[in-house]
């Protein structure tokens, strides 16, 4: 890890979907973010990465990307996914990289890339996060 998580940040933003899919932040660079997921354990019937899966990791690493940029105190929720599937992955784990398009006060937008173990793009995502009121 390049960058460690913000100490404010809840429990760096770990879910229960996230342990059962295992994936992992592995770096809280604000303008660069980055996942990891296990394709064992995440398949479909034939034996390739669920794309359901895949949507989880890049729901995952966009909204970590848009707590991190809304500070402490906020609480934010996707809004609008939209992904590619370019590319099966078989085996091996997948790396999400996360960056900014753009960070508003209330709407933000991030671009994620996700790659196989030989760095072959799997799927591109787009995901818009909405920035709510401050938490109580």
């Amino acid at each position: 890890m390049t960058t460690a998580p913000p100490e404010w940040l809840p429990g760096s933003m770990r879910s229960p979907l996230d342990d059962k899919l295992g994936i992992e932040v592995v770096d809280f660079d604000p303008d660069r973010l980055v996942a990891t997921m296990p394709v064992a354990g995440n398949e479909q019937p034939f034996g390739l990465l669920h794309g359901g899966a895949t949507c989880a990791l890049v729901e995952t690493i966009g909204s970590v990307a848009a707590a991190v940029g809304a500070g402490p105190g906020k609480q934010v929720v996707g809004i609008e996914l939209n992904a590619s599937y370019l590319r099966a992955a078989t085996s091996g784990t997948v790396t999400a990289v996360c960056t900014p398009v753009r960070r508003g006060r209330t709407l933000s937008t991030f671009l994620i890339e996700v790659t196989d173990d030989a760095g072959r793009t799997t799927a591109t995502a787009r995901l818009t996060c909405m920035t709510l009121t401050d938490r109580q």
